[in-house]
């Protein structure tokens, strides 16, 4: 697992390198003490798990993941305060830990992460396999979904699916009936079935199906149908104007 630290206090870098050295399946494949180091080099060094300060002296870590999103990673936050744990959490952030750092806990947390990962990536390959059978077997799409929930398992046309939002592991769908239906499942679970039946992944918390885009706005606002507006990311301002020139 690829970790990268963003930390601009000197003794607490060493501390948690010093944590993370003797767990075998993390590697440290970069660290910063200032914001504009970590935007270049986060994007570049592809980390799985980010260890990040919230207050360093050029700034703080919320504004650089709002900016370069945190959908290819996961963060856990460290502060000394803990009036930043619910925006942190609202940020999706896999956890938080308060200074000074406790050993224990960090690599607990780096542990829960690690199998979250590992099961992540199972589930990737299962989606991949199914997604590959149905492509194999021409149907350009899946036309079904089932989505489970806490009572039963309910199945949907996938034309019926407006867009869907991902926030702190769950997945809301929302239908064009003006349903709303959330499961305990991340976007990206649901992301390689969806896109080829003419989804496109906007923004790191939206996957949207674009029969239902009503307008396009120039700084990066999806309208749909039901007037709802879903944020584009700057990352994915190019893929969304280049769907729009395709469309027949």
């Amino acid at each position: 697992m690829k970790l990268y630290i963003l930390e601009d206090e000197i003794r607490i870098m060493q501390h948690l390198l010093q944590i993370v050295q003797d767990i075998s399946y993390v590697e440290v494949v970069g660290k910063a003490a200032e914001i504009a180091k970590a935007a270049k080099e986060i994007p570049v060094l592809k980390p799985d798990i980010i260890l990040a300060d919230i207050r360093l002296k050029d700034g703080d870590s919320f504004r650089l993941f709002h900016e370069i999103g945190t959908g290819d990673f996961q963060v856990i936050f460290l502060t000394a305060y803990d009036q930043y744990a619910i925006q942190a959490l609202n940020m999706g952030a896999f956890g938080y830990l308060l200074k000074p750092i406790d050993e224990v806990a960090l690599a607990a947390m780096l542990n829960k992460c690690y199998h979250h990962r590992q099961q992540e990536q199972m589930d990737r390959q299962q989606l991949e396999i199914a997604r590959q059978h149905y492509a194999s077997q021409g149907a350009g799409g899946v036309k079904r979904l089932a989505l489970k929930r806490v009572e039963y398992m309910e199945i949907v046309s996938v034309e019926d699916i407006m867009y869907c939002k991902s926030d702190k592991g769950y997945t809301t769908f929302y239908l064009k009936d003006k349903r709303e239906m959330l499961v305990s499942k991340g976007l990206i679970e649901y992301e390689s079935i969806l896109i080829p039946s003419g989804f496109i992944r906007c923004h790191q918390s939206y996957l949207v199906n674009f029969q239902y885009v009503k307008k396009y706005y120039r700084e990066g606002i999806l309208q749909m149908q039901n007037d709802e507006q879903i944020p584009v990311s700057s990352r994915k301002k190019e893929e969304v104007l280049k769907y729009l020139e395709n469309i027949s």
